[in-house]
Parts: C-alpha cells; sequence; structure tokens
C-alpha cells in the first residue's frame, strides 16, 4: 500500500462516526473541541489566542507588581478599598511556639530532638519576571535558591557537616506553600526553615535574606511557630489575582447584531469546507477535527473584544464548584494512584475592570482583574482559566460555557494559557476562608 500523507482514519463501529485527521503538519489547530454549545462568533484557535493574549502592553503590569513588591501599590489600590492581608487574619490558626502545654511537654523531654527544634515563617513578596520561578533548579535564578542559600548560615552544625561531607553547597531547607511559575509574582508567599541552633533570630533571618535581590526580593514578616506548622499541608485557601490589560473600547458586549443570517452563511460556509474535505461527512460529530498549517478557516467574523462584566458571570458559575486537573490544568497528572482524582474547591471566582494606579497621580491603564480563592491551584490552572473564559466570552458562549467544558474529555478544548505576566499569589489562609475579606464583592 503506498503511504498517503492526508490519509485519512477509518469510520470507527465502536463509536459510528468518521475521524478526518492531517498528519502531516507537526503544529495542528483545532477546529472543534468536545464540548457542543454553540456560539454567535467562531472561536479562536489555539494559535490565534495565544498571539491576542501576548500581544498586550504587560510592561505596565509588570511596573506595578514590581512596585507591590516593593510597598508603594497594595493590591486594594486597584479596587479602591481596603481588604484584610494574610498578616492580619491567618496566623490566629497557626499555634505558636509560646504554647504553654508544648512548653511543658518540652521541659520534660529537656528540650533534645525535635523538642529543641525552631521553626519559623518566613512571608515573602518577589517580582516574578526578575526569576525562574520558585523551584530551585541547577543554572537558573530561581527564588527557592537565593532564599536556601541566604538561609545556609542558619543551619545546625550537624547539618552543616553533612553538607560538607556530601560536597553539597551550606544552605538551609525551605518549604513553601505554593510553587510559581516563571515570570509569576508573589506578594505574600509563605514558605518555613527550621534549625536546631537556639541562638537565631527572625531579624537575622530577615536582613540575611533582603540582602540577596534587592528591590526583586523582599522579607514581609519572620515569626518563630509551632513545629506542627507546614506551609503548604496547614493551608486553607490559596488567593490570586491576574492583571489582564484592556486595550480602548475593548470592555463591551460584542457585536452580535449579525442576524441569524449571518451566523447561518458562517455555519454553511464551515460545513461546506468539511464536506469538500470528506463528502461523507454529514450529521455526525467530529470529534478534535484536525486541520494543517496551511488550512485556515474564515475568520473575518471573530471578535476583538470582550465583555469584563461577561466573563464575570462566567467564572461566578464555577463558585462552591470542584475542579479537576483533568481540564483546566496543564501538564499535571493525578497525584496519586489510587483513590480520587486531584481537584479544587473553588471558594471565590470574580472579575471586575480597574485602573492601574500611577506614581505621578496620573491616569493608569484600564486592566481587567480577575480574583480567585480556592483550597489548592494546580499547574497552570488561573492561567487556562483566565484565557478561555475570555475566549468564550469573545465567542458569545452562554453563561454555563465553563461548565460544559468541565465535562469535556479533551484538554485542548480549554485556551492555551494565559502570560505569566498578569498573574500573582497575593496571599495564604491558615483560618476558615471568609468571603468579606475578598477585593471583588460585587457584579
Amino acid at each position: 500500500m503506498i503511504p498517503n500523507p492526508r490519509a485519512r482514519l477509518v469510520s470507527s463501529a465502536d463509536f459510528g462516526c468518521k475521524f478526518l485527521m492531517e498528519n502531516r503538519a507537526p503544529q495542528k489547530d483545532y477546529l472543534h473541541y468536545n464540548h457542543t454549545d454553540r456560539c454567535r462568533n467562531a472561536r479562536w484557535t489555539a494559535r490565534e489566542s495565544y498571539q491576542l493574549m501576548y500581544g498586550r502592553p504587560w510592561q505596565e503590569v509588570l511596573d506595578f507588581y514590581f512596585h507591590a513588591v516593593n510597598g508603594r501599590f497594595s493590591p486594594s489600590s486597584l479596587f479602591g478599598t481596603e481588604v484584610k492581608t494574610v498578616h492580619d487574619h491567618n496566623d490566629a490558626e497557626i499555634p505558636l511556639i509560646y504554647n504553654t502545654s508544648e512548653l511543658n511537654r518540652a521541659s520534660v523531654k529537656d528540650k533534645t530532638g525535635r523538642w529543641a527544634r525552631a521553626t519559623f515563617k518566613i512571608v515573602l513578596s518577589y517580582h516574578g519576571n526578575s526569576f525562574d520561578g520558585w523551584q530551585k533548579q541547577p543554572g537558573l535564578n530561581t527564588v527557592q535558591g537565593l532564599v536556601e542559600k541566604s538561609l545556609g548560615k542558619f543551619v545546625d552544625e550537624k547539618k552543616a557537616q553533612l553538607l560538607k561531607d556530601r560536597c553539597l553547597p551550606l544552605e538551609g531547607c525551605a518549604v513553601v506553600a505554593g510553587r510559581t511559575d516563571k515570570g509569576v509574582t508573589a506578594l505574600r508567599q509563605v514558605c518555613s526553615f527550621y534549625t536546631w541552633r537556639t541562638d537565631v533570630k527572625p531579624l537575622d533571618i530577615e536582613d540575611s535574606i533582603n540582602s540577596a535581590a534587592p528591590r526583586k526580593l523582599r522579607v514581609l514578616s519572620v515569626s518563630q511557630v509551632s513545629r506542627n506548622f507546614h506551609p503548604n499541608f496547614s493551608a486553607k485557601w490559596r488567593r490570586y489575582l491576574y492583571i489582564f490589560p484592556l486595550k480602548d473600547g475593548e470592555n463591551m458586549e460584542p457585536d452580535f447584531a449579525i442576524g441569524e443570517d449571518a451566523e447561518n452563511c458562517r455555519e454553511e460556509e464551515n460545513y461546506n469546507k468539511i464536506e469538500a474535505l470528506n463528502g461523507e461527512f454529514k450529521d455526525e460529530i467530529l470529534d478534535n477535527l484536525v486541520l494543517s498549517q496551511n488550512e485556515e478557516l474564515a475568520s473575518d467574523d471573530k471578535p476583538q473584544t470582550f465583555s469584563v462584566r461577561r466573563v464575570n458571570r462566567l467564572l461566578r458559575k464555577l463558585e462552591g464548584k470542584l475542579l479537576s486537573y483533568k481540564m483546566f490544568a496543564r501538564d499535571t497528572k493525578a497525584s496519586r494512584n489510587e483513590g480520587p482524582p486531584t481537584e479544587c474547591f473553588l471558594y471565590h471566582a470574580r472579575a471586575v475592570e480597574a485602573r492601574l494606579p500611577c506614581l505621578d497621580q496620573g491616569v493608569g491603564r484600564s486592566v481587567m482583574c480577575v480574583e480567585l480563592v480556592a483550597n489548592r491551584f494546580l499547574r497552570k490552572m488561573v492561567r487556562v482559566l483566565v484565557a478561555t473564559a475570555i475566549r468564550e466570552v469573545a465567542a458569545g458562549a452562554g453563561e454555563d460555557a465553563l461548565l460544559r467544558l468541565m465535562d469535556a474529555t479533551c484538554r485542548r478544548a480549554t485556551a492555551p494559557p494565559a502570560p505569566p505576566d498578569g498573574l500573582s499569589l497575593v496571599d495564604v489562609g491558615y483560618s476558615e476562608f471568609d468571603p468579606q475579606n475578598c477585593f471583588i464583592l460585587n457584579d
């Protein structure tokens, strides 16, 4: 049999429908998704979504985060209201080292073993664009690498000798509440460090880390806490803020006054294009139809604007829902081979238009702010949610579009992640979540 580079898959008896594949191009554009809700406009392809997301004036957002890290701005300045921070309401649930019962137990143990260990909670702020993410990696400028190098002078003699015997650098071990990707800013990241030395003071740790990368990495607070404290496992929720820069006149309802005739005409054009490629395709559902890079759909009617108000409506539908890694995360596998899959419970999901503050008291750029709070977030989950919500709103999908995607089976049904430049970890909570402590409360 002579191989055909444009070979089509034969019909499947199990599914009763035919699949059309183009396998000669390494990069593929997906025309159909695994959700069947209809839209007034054609959806952006993955490539179009990527270009529209990254072709934004991100520098102003990066400048805002830089000033926020250095204490000149705060997230509240975007909304004109003051919101309680993690320092105000989270530490109440963290047992302090000065607990009476623990001191009594420690005296019985004569403060040996783990009872002599001092654990410090460190709250950090760092500019994401200045680092290659949190996690330490060889040859890269990471936050964890700098923090652990700064903590090296506080390790006990036994650990220092162990590191020396293994020809390893003298570094401390920092456990973090949540790893951030390259380019993602953290305004109140939480990590912990423990040592058996009794002469270490919180101010010493603060000064050491602050000298590692001035103006890019800043310690907000250091406190000694219970040995039971774990910044990741003890956390009950995380709050993220995504700032998406808008262009002039962009926050508006897409023009849906095209009429049913124009919509039917577009559907007929797509139908004729598919039928030209496969004359036998009629009323069957095409699952993940793939076109080559040279095969382009008519995209003259694809919108370039979207409504922030409608993005807010789509996101609010997810509040109180369990989101699985299968759809809204990227490059993520289940954390266990047995048992329930990794999921996150979304407490709060809102979007609103705001303006970036300016140091010169001028008028800043108009932006869309997306606030998301959940017990945990999976890899690139916030960025996927933001990009997908914008794409669905621009296409005119219904307000339950994201809910429909929760039942989809193909991860490509969601949009590529939005740029990391707009994302920041605002704070981490160790007490029960209070919805009144959010930035965006109303529509």
